[in-house]
């Protein structure tokens, strides 16, 4: 079993490694050159749609299930979690400062991903006989592949779109679930002394619960929890950063030195951590991408489901969640820990050996500044993270088996095992899970960006279209408002 779990861990830092890490970048920079940096030019147009009305309430004249902003609640609540807390700290433990800084420059690239996949899913989709859209990367592989590049591509597309279901369906049950459940235990047991049975009893009853209704429910759950959640940790952060924001310009100008220095350096802010530009670009770049899930395809699922006239505003909404999670609630940890000055306490001096990170150390950061109200914050905060990723997943995973089977009874049976697996994340760690979930996570990464980087060229054509169509509706308002 031991040579079997390390023969899992090396196939996942494999995955994970630097091939990876170009596919997935390098996917997201070519999509941004080849659209014009359409998609960053319109993120606050996304922001201000999210936002509005039009964004806030579903409109019944439109096709779709729930309105924009509910979808992309959705897509959040999957995409925040454990990752904005753990993984930025673990980022900074061993790529240091810098780390940060490179998630910021993979987020920029992932937002022309996040936005690509998201507006190809709503472009594609299609009714199911439930008369509920089914979409997302698999849908967009099996007819959009086909429809641009001829029927020859139509097996091409379809082999893709079955294999991203197949990574997707097992994927959502380990880092969807498991893993997401573990932390939720490890937090209530760590602040309250919670016997983790009842927090998986109350964990799965509440999943079961509310997943049983389908994404009407799960949307109506998540546009009051993810808002909820990330304004709390948000002002936590906030509050820790301010109290030391004395040292906000040395943190700042310590990020940037590290994230570009050719050598190893130190010192300062980053109190016994070293590290070089190649490990701050690898652990910042890894931790950016797993946390915001640009380019992985499972946001698309979700945004396939929004009512809205046209794909291209749906991706412009959809690309605002790369935005949330990594420049607000990553940048707020990486800042907190940073200038809370616990930086120094990550490394044995005598070992060399980090013996301080993940979750432990950002609760040390709030502790050091508002004493135990502070890791009370955290734990929260990382609790509410973990459900709600457990909540988004359970969709995308349930659409990804939908597509492979077309089969109601079956979603209903995923709904209820989804459930249980929730409660045994709880009272059991299952260190292969989450090895097996992280390699098929990384998986999915491959045939979505063939994908995109094949339907690339179409849906700059419609995003030019609809440039047009703004201006259009920005003339409209002004004479509206002059008559």
């Amino acid at each position: 079993m031991n040579s079997f779990i390390k023969l899992l861990q090396a196939i996942d830092a494999a995955v994970w490694g630097p091939v990876m890490l170009i596919i997935l970048v390098g996917t997201g920079v070519i999509l941004t050159f080849r659209t014009r940096f359409l998609a960053w030019r319109n993120l606050g147009f996304g922001i201000h749609t999210t936002l509005s009305k039009e964004g806030r309430h579903a409109d019944s004249s439109k096709s779709g299930d729930v309105s924009p902003f509910a979808c992309l609640c959705t897509a959040l609540a999957a995409t925040i979690g454990t990752g904005n807390i753990a993984g930025v700290a673990n980022a900074l433990a061993v790529g240091g400062p810098g780390a940060l800084v490179w998630m910021w420059i993979a987020a920029l690239f992932g937002i022309t991903s996040k936005f690509t996949e998201c507006s190809l899913a709503v472009k594609y989709r299609i009714q199911n006989d439930k008369g509920e859209m089914l979409g997302g990367p698999m849908v967009t592989m099996e007819r959009g592949i086909p429809e641009v590049y001829g029927e020859k591509f139509k097996g091409f597309g379809k082999f893709l779109a079955v294999l991203f279901a197949a990574f997707a369906v097992v994927a959502s049950f380990g880092i969807g679930n498991l893993t997401q459940g573990n932390s939720i235990a490890d937090a209530f047991k760590s602040v309250m002394g919670a016997n983790i049975y009842v927090v998986g009893i109350i964990v799965g009853g509440l999943t079961l619960v509310i997943v049983i209704g389908g994404l009407k429910s799960i949307s109506r759950v998540s546009t009051i929890v993810v808002p909820v959640m990330a304004i709390f940790y948000f002002i936590g952060a906030l509050i820790v950063i301010i109290l030391h924001a004395d040292k906000l310009p040395a943190a700042v100008a310590g990020m940037f030195r590290m994230a570009f220095s050719v050598k190893a350096v130190g010192g300062g802010i980053t109190g016994s951590v070293t590290a070089s530009m190649l490990q701050a670009m690898s652990k910042g770049v890894a931790r950016g991408c797993f946390s915001n899930e640009a380019g992985m395809g499972s946001a698309a699922i979700t945004a396939a489901a929004a009512t809205t006239d046209h794909h291209v505003r749906q991706g412009y909404i959809n690309e605002t969640g790369t935005f949330w999670d990594t420049f607000v609630v990553c940048s707020v940890t990486g800042l907190a820990i940073l200038t809370s000055g616990v930086m120094d306490k990550v490394v044995n001096p005598a070992t060399g050996k980090v013996v301080l990170q993940g979750a432990s150390l950002t609760i040390a950061a709030f502790e050091s500044t508002l004493g135990p109200i502070g890791g009370w914050i955290v734990s929260i905060a990382l609790a509410l993270f973990a459900f709600s990723t457990i909540l988004g997943w359970e969709y995308h995973g349930e659409k990804a088996l939908e597509y492979l089977t077309r089969n109601h009874t079956t979603t209903m049976v995923y709904r209820i095992l989804f459930s249980i697996v929730a409660f045994v994340g709880c009272v059991s760690a299952f260190e292969v899970a989450w090895d097996i979930s992280d390699i098929l996570n990384a998986l999915m990464i491959i045939p979505n960006a063939i994908c995109m980087l094949m339907l690339c060229g179409p849906l700059y054509k419609d995003m030019e279209a609809f440039q047009e169509q703004k201006k259009r509706e920005k003339e409209a308002r002004l004479a509206g408002k002059n008559a």
